[in-house]
């Protein structure tokens, strides 16, 4: 397989939100992007548009599908809306700043910090449940991307995380060990190779005021 014939997944995490910039944990609470977060998405996106995009597709959640929205607006793509990319749903976690969650929840982050995988907030998900959903949205894009073809997953920080650690093979605590969490409008790049899927590029963004990031939650 040649250079020019290989198909590329983005894989984008959204803009910076309030909740983000505060420490809270988010899950799936639907939260809107920050004005940071909209001067980090207009400035990926003018970054992003200068690759062959042929398939974009975004959580339905809002602060990514507004983040997914910028690149849309350069490059006359539409926006697929898929629920499954959304972020991983940390149960009674959700709103809570994390100082509270290490009050709260002391075993589970203990457990966290040795590579196991619990359910998030006693009523939340699991990475592994994550990484079923989000790699079934990759699975169906990929008879709909033709040769050369680039497509875009705006999406969310764990779901990133999970998602591109199954796409090539590693796995859940050895992604959670290993790899750092995608920053806000930050995005990692797959390509695929005669042999299967691999990661190019990891955590790449845009330098410049308004594109610093922070830490997922």
């Amino acid at each position: 397989m040649s250079a020019r014939s290989s198909r590329r997944v983005l894989v984008w995490r959204h803009g910076e939100t309030d909740h983000n910039a505060s420490g809270i944990y988010q899950g799936q609470l639907d939260s809107h992007l920050s004005e940071r977060g909209r001067r980090q998405a207009a400035a990926a996106a003018a970054r992003l548009a200068e690759r062959p995009v042929a398939r974009l597709i975004a959580s339905d959640l809002v602060r990514a599908a507004d983040t997914a929205d910028e690149l849309a607006a350069l490059t006359g793509l539409t926006v697929e809306h898929d629920e499954r990319l959304r972020e991983i749903h940390v149960g009674r976690w959700q709103g809570l700043a994390h100082t509270e969650v290490v009050d709260r929840f002391p075993q589970v982050l203990a457990a966290l910090d040795r590579g196991e995988d619990p359910v998030r907030g006693e009523t939340g998900e699991r990475v592994v449940d994550v990484q079923v959903r989000v790699r079934a949205v990759f699975d169906e894009l990929l008879p709909r991307l033709g040769p050369g073809e680039t497509a875009v997953l705006a999406t969310h920080g764990m779901a990133s995380r999970a998602l591109v650690a199954d796409v090539v093979g590693l796995s859940a605590r050895q992604a959670w060990l290993s790899l750092v969490g995608l920053h806000n409008c930050h995005w990692a790049e797959l390509v695929e190779h005669r042999t299967g899927w691999r990661l190019e590029a990891w955590n790449v963004g845009v330098a410049g005021p308004g594109a610093a990031s922070v830490s997922d939650r």
